[in-house]
């Protein structure tokens, strides 16, 4: 009897995706105005339908090697990117980047992941402080991406009215998220003022500081059901 890799593995309860994802740094991109943009680059070696740019929270900076190459650090401290691996599967690539409001760093990912696979519904994710990114983003690349991920978003995301874009938006959150500046009834107000998408996430663990990475906040714990329903949300849009 032959049985398929991918079958034997989900026989034996091993994860595909994440075990086969490879990490690559990228910096050789340029951005429209000429400034180096670099990014990590997540994938399973195939033709993906789906990109994510991933964006970490706190002071959004995301350390990186000044050379193209593989990844020779570990990140694992921000929700996004810790979870990078889980995202990337035969349809879906990542790429984390340092958080940013500027468009042209936005659409030189876009455009050098699509020469690199052709063309991609991208969505541009962030979580916590990177979601003020993502909203300043809402404007600037309306059209241009397939649409946004806003995660533990700050609390200004309760005015965040989605009808009057082009591209989508989803709004998550973990019900017991306590961070006094992400709290999750911000983007239920969103939810019901303008009838924007909402995961609402529960369970998992909470360590440390309320407002960090291995907190609710940070989705610790179920970081990969989190990931799959944002997933499937995206596979889910036109």
């Amino acid at each position: 009897m032959k049985v398929s890799l991918a079958g034997l593995a989900l026989l034996i309860g091993v994860q595909v995706s994440p075990a086969l994802a490879a990490d690559e740094i990228v910096t050789s991109v340029k951005a429209g105005d000429g400034t180096t943009v670099r990014y990590v680059l997540t994938s399973v070696g195939t033709t993906p339908r789906y990109a994510v740019i991933l964006m970490p929270g706190g002071n959004g900076h995301l350390a990186l090697q000044l050379q193209d190459g593989p990844l020779t650090g570990k990140l694992s401290a921000n929700f996004l990117i810790r979870s990078r691996a889980l995202f990337a599967d035969p349809q879906f690539v990542a790429a984390s980047t340092s958080a940013t409001s500027r468009a042209a760093s936005i659409l030189a990912i876009k455009q050098d992941m699509e020469r690199r696979f052709g063309p991609l519904s991208v969505y541009v994710i962030g979580t916590s402080r990177s979601t003020e990114a993502t909203q300043a983003l809402a404007e600037s690349l309306d059209g241009e991406v397939a649409g946004f991920v806003h995660t533990s978003s700050m609390n200004a995301i309760a005015s965040l009215d989605p009808r009057k874009f082009k591209s989508r938006h989803l709004l998550v959150a973990h019900s017991r998220d306590v961070c006094k500046v992400t709290r999750p009834s911000a983007a239920e107000a969103s939810h019901r003022r303008y009838g924007t998408d909402l995961i609402l996430m529960d369970g998992g663990k909470s360590v440390g500081d309320d407002c960090e990475a291995w907190s609710h906040h940070g989705y610790n714990g179920i970081e990969k059901a989190t990931v799959d329903k944002i997933k499937a949300w995206i596979r889910a849009g036109p």
